[in-house]
């Protein structure tokens, strides 16, 4: 059994996760927490496979549920995004990194080193700069132009694709520190925003397939994840977190251990474009929700449209920044 384990590390990683959860969960007698919050577990069985299998963590399935369908604060589901992103996506990057699955590694460290800073400052600063509502909007408002954007790209000429980042030059540093820090700063906000900012440079700008750049976004997404939920865990970024995402977060931890896990295998086996559609069709679903619950006054109707279109507008210009140092 102990050489099995050996050769399946990321299984172990699982079962050990799956271990001490209900070591604790008996412990603290909190069983009864499945009565009440079970619709939690639910939503992220769904969410923990998007989380490994896209570019996307789970934060953005379970944040656009909470707010829009629940009516969960925005700081109280960006709390649970990253705590629950710690178990599924580090135990995805476990199956990534165990089952030898390609990722770029200069952008994980680089990007993840200038991720780290900027959630925190995103807790500490810009976290106090939104409201409810317009948080909300801001989320989808800015996923869906990153959508239009890929999709409009993908209908155009096909540029080449590669597996690793041509140069590591300062130039090409300078640019994953900013989409790093950037990144961790919306993570601080949203709860995600990391993953697919680096994921968005490395595939429109740097030219990076998305078979690399999808398991390499779910890593970088972990590390922030972690990074966030214990800066929170310990005091930093406002009040502590509430005893209700606490309780959500007991019932989804053993779906997420395996669910991540299984999105990451399963996407390491499909084309770029199946991911592509994958990607286009959550972010869609996650558009036309906030479009059926929020309602939008003229000021939430301009802050969305000023965001789609600069962040289209922004996504655009990192694709032909790209085309035109790139030799397709």
């Amino acid at each position: 059994m102990f050489r099995y384990f050996r050769k399946n590390l990321d299984i172990a990683f699982i079962l050990l996760v799956w271990l001490v959860w209900m070591v604790a969960m008996a412990w603290l007698h909190q069983w009864h927490l499945f009565v009440e919050n079970w619709f939690m577990s639910v939503t992220m069985a769904f969410g923990s496979f998007v989380a490994g299998s896209t570019s996307q963590g789970g934060g953005a399935v379970a944040f656009p549920v909470m707010t829009l369908g629940f009516g969960i604060e925005p700081k109280g589901a960006r709390d649970f995004s990253m705590m629950i992103q710690s178990v599924g996506m580090t135990s995805a990057a476990v199956a990534i990194f165990w089952r030898r699955i390609q990722v770029e590694r200069t952008a994980l460290v680089v990007a993840g080193i200038a991720g780290a800073a900027g959630v925190i400052v995103g807790l500490e600063t810009v976290q106090w700069w939104f409201a409810s509502d317009p948080t909300k909007v801001f989320f989808v408002a800015m996923w869906m132009a990153f959508g239009f954007a890929l999709w409009r790209i993908n209908h155009l000429k096909r540029p080449v694709r590669r597996m690793e980042l041509r140069d590591r030059s300062p130039g090409t540093i300078l640019i994953l520190v900013a989409a790093g820090f950037l990144g961790g700063i919306i993570t601080g906000l949203l709860g995600s925003g990391l993953d697919i900012l680096v994921f968005a440079m490395l595939v429109l700008g740097f030219r990076v397939c998305e078979l690399v750049a999808t398991p390499t976004s779910v890593v970088l997404m972990a590390a922030n994840s972690l990074v966030g939920f214990a800066w929170r865990a310990s005091g930093g970024g406002g009040d502590p977190i509430s005893p209700e995402i606490w309780n959500y977060w007991w019932v989804c931890v053993p779906i997420v251990a395996v669910g991540a896990p299984m999105g990451a295998r399963f996407i390491s086996g499909r084309g770029h474009e199946f991911v592509i559609r994958l990607l286009l069709f959550v972010i869609a679903a996650q558009f036309i929700g906030a479009l059926l619950i929020v309602p939008f006054t003229k000021s939430l109707v301009l802050l969305a449209v000023s965001t789609f279109g600069l962040g289209v507008a922004a996504f655009l210009a990192v694709w032909q920044w790209g085309r035109c140092h790139s030799q397709d």
